[in-house]
């Protein structure tokens, strides 16, 4: 009779979402995985498999997490315009302690030359993101909210490529007033 797992999975993949969001691929290594995740070697491989596939999970973890908290700053808004503000803050405000920026912009940036999965697990959540904030702007123009002369699909596109940036900039030294004048720039395109 085998042993019975003796860790949550769920917990100790949340862990190794932390170490490679914080550390990225390269500079994570299994010994790091094992130490942070509280598991056996053995038991890291025979339930997440090696290395590159534990960091898909993790990618598809991100995606759930970072989705869930996106949706839940979209429904507190009252106003479309509140709900693209309220993304904007978020990113810029939710990184105080880590300094980490987005799982999805990272793997990107590390990896997308050379790994077609994590590339295609990015432009997914991009997509969705896009589509979260094209919608917004449809809804904020037919409800009389929002008034701009651009296409929604093209200002989707222009609103997520600012809020990809912002997403690299909350990981350097830029200051919040910098992040916080360019969401305000983007925001008065939705109101002309």
């Amino acid at each position: 009779m085998g042993r019975s797992k003796e860790f949550e999975e769920n917990a100790v993949l949340q862990k190794a979402m932390e170490v490679f969001w914080k550390q990225g691929y390269e500079k994570t290594s299994m010994s790091d995985l094992v130490e942070q995740m509280g598991i056996h070697r053995k038991s890291l491989y025979d339930t997440f498999g090696d290395k590159h596939s534990l960091y898909l999970k993790v990618m598809d973890r991100y995606g759930e997490f970072s989705t869930d908290r996106l949706k839940s700053e979209i429904f507190r808004a009252d106003t479309a315009y509140q709900a693209i503000q309220y993304i904007f803050d978020y990113i810029i405000e939710a990184n105080d302690e880590k300094h980490c920026g987005c799982l999805f912009v990272n793997a990107a940036t590390e990896m997308g030359p050379w790994d077609q999965e994590v590339v295609k697990k990015s432009e997914e959540a991009f997509s969705e993101a896009e589509n979260y904030i094209t919608e917004i702007l449809k809804k904020g123009r037919e409800n009389g909210e929002l008034f701009y002369k651009y296409d929604d699909e093209v200002l989707g596109e222009v609103l997520h490529n600012a809020l990809l940036g912002l997403r690299v900039l909350v990981k350097t030294s830029a200051s919040k007033e910098k992040m916080h004048n360019i969401a305000n720039f983007f925001l008065e395109l939705i109101c002309v």
